[in-house]
Formats: structure tokens, C-alpha cells, sequence
């Protein structure tokens, strides 16, 4: 029976990818990602159904619309077939069952499949634009809320530190507030910064602290590598002018969600 779960999750996984590549691309554009029908950027043609289905029809059309033959680009076959793995790795991790889910083990997948999409969203969405997207960061706040109120009120957890957490969050919307007064945008480092208590929320502080060390480490990596190639160019930008151009919220998800995967699946070995 396990094999026929995974089959299904790997499925919802590939389904969650194709609304994740959609969602990236239009979420920015102030478009609507629920209602408007998907079309091709490329030609604006509707798709239709046998457009639409997630790695299977990528493969079938040959990696290119059917309508102007432009080619898709791979990314969106590579994240749908990323997130129908991390789906089966999730339930592996959970050990989900068929035959014997609980309201609990079916709690903790949900929170960590929207969990997931935010993770997912707010780091695509910094890859493309370097912006942490204010509306994904609302919307992770409110999964975090809810996720908190779960774990105090099911399962008992001590509420003093998500109460610690609910601070957090205050203290950083408020500087987020006074920054968006006084420079007339949004702060890049308010959306880091909020983006990381949510990370400690769902994955822990242990997890996440890794996660910033790597990126960190990743970072100062590849400053260090631009230098050598630059090293010789007039025109080279400043080192402030080039740490502007990396996504770091990217590297924190992705190390984020890289890490979580590898913990679980290694609880649930040594188990």
C-alpha cells in the first residue's frame, strides 16, 4: 500500500510544483494566480488540458509551447519533479500510512506543505527579482500563527516560545513600518529577517542557524570568486553594489528546505 501513497504524493507534488512555477512568474506582476486561465508568456495563447499536466506534458511537447513551438524553459520541469520528490520524502519522513493516518501525522503534512509553498514562493520569487514579495511574507506569517496556535492548543507545546517568536515578528513589522515611511519602500533586510523567524517556527532554530551559516559561507564564496574575475576590470561594481545582487533569501530557503529533508529522513533511518 506504501507505494501507491507515494505514487499519490509524488503526483500532488508535481501539481504543487506547476502552481509554484506559475505562481513565481505572476505573483510579482500583481496577476491574478487563481482564477486567470494559464497561457504561454511567450505567445499568450490559453493552454489546454493536456497542456497543463505537470512533467508529462513537458516531456510529450518536446520542452516547447504547442502553439509558437518557443521553448519552455527546463526550470519548470526540474522544480515540478523537485517538489513531487520533496512531497515523497516529506511522507516517508512522517511515515504516513494508508492504513493508519492520524489526525496528527495529516496536521503536521498540511502545515508543512504550506509550509513548503511559502518557502518555495518567497525564495523563486527573490531568485528572479531580488524582492522579498510582501504578500508571500504576510501569508507565512498567517501559516506561522495558525501552525503555533496548532502546536499549543493539539499538542501541548510550551506557549513561551512562540509567544517569543509573536514578539519577533512585532518588533520586526515595525521597524518594517518605519522603514517603509521614512524611504517610501520596502526593506529588504525587514523581509530577510521575517522570512527567518518563520524558518525557526516550522524547522527549528537548529536547522535554521545552519541554514544561515551556509548561506553566509556561500556568499563570501562567491564575493570572493567575483574579485579574482573582476580583479583586472575598470568598471567593476563595488562590493556594495554587488552584494545587492544576491538573492539571499534563495540560498535560505533552498538551504533551509535541503536541510529539513536530510534531518527527517535521517530521524526517521535511525528510528
Amino acid at each position: 500500500m506504501e507505494i501507491y501513497l507515494y505514487i499519490l504524493l509524488f503526483l500532488m507534488g508535481i501539481f504543487f510544483g506547476s502552481f509554484y512555477t506559475l505562481a513565481v512568474y505572476r505573483i510579482p506582476k500583481r496577476q491574478d494566480i487563481t482564477h486567470t486561465h494559464s497561457y504561454c508568456p511567450n505567445c499568450n495563447h490559453k493552454l489546454g488540458l493536456f497542456d497543463l499536466f505537470p512533467v508529462f506534458s513537458y516531456i510529450f511537447l518536446g520542452g516547447k509551447c504547442r502553439y509558437c513551438k518557443q521553448k519552455i524553459r527546463p526550470r519548470y520541469l526540474i522544480l515540478e519533479i523537485l517538489s513531487g520528490l520533496l512531497f515523497v520524502l516529506l511522507g516517508y519522513s512522517m511515515k504516513l500510512d494508508l492504513l493508519n493516518l492520524t489526525f496528527t501525522k495529516i496536521a503536521e503534512f498540511s502545515f508543512f506543505v504550506l509550509y513548503f509553498t511559502y518557502i518555495i514562493l518567497i525564495s523563486g520569487i527573490d531568485k528572479e527579482n531580488r524582492k522579498m514579495e510582501k504578500s508571500v511574507l504576510v501569508y507565512g506569517i498567517v501559516i506561522s500563527i495558525m501552525y503555533m496556535l496548532y502546536l499549543c492548543i493539539v499538542e501541548n507545546a510550551t506557549i513561551y516560545r512562540y509567544g517569543i517568536y509573536l514578539i519577533f515578528y512585532i518588533i520586526v513589522l515595525i521597524l518594517d513600518t518605519i522603514t517603509l515611511k521614512k524611504y517610501a519602500k520596502n526593506s529588504y533586510v525587514t523581509g530577510i529577517l521575517l522570512m527567518t523567524i518563520t524558518m525557526c517556527i516550522f524547522t527549528g532554530s537548529y536547522i535554521t542557524a545552519n541554514a544561515i551559516l551556509i548561506t553566509l559561507l556561500a556568499i563570501a564564496i562567491y564575493l570572493l570568486i567575483y574579485k579574482i574575475k573582476e580583479r583586472r576590470n575598470r568598471n567593476r561594481k563595488t562590493d556594495r553594489e554587488f552584494s545587492r545582487q544576491i538573492s539571499i533569501g534563495f540560498f535560505l530557503g533552498t538551504l533551509n528546505i535541503t536541510l529539513l529533508i536530510i534531518a527527517l529522513v535521517y530521524s526517521n533511518y535511525l528510528m
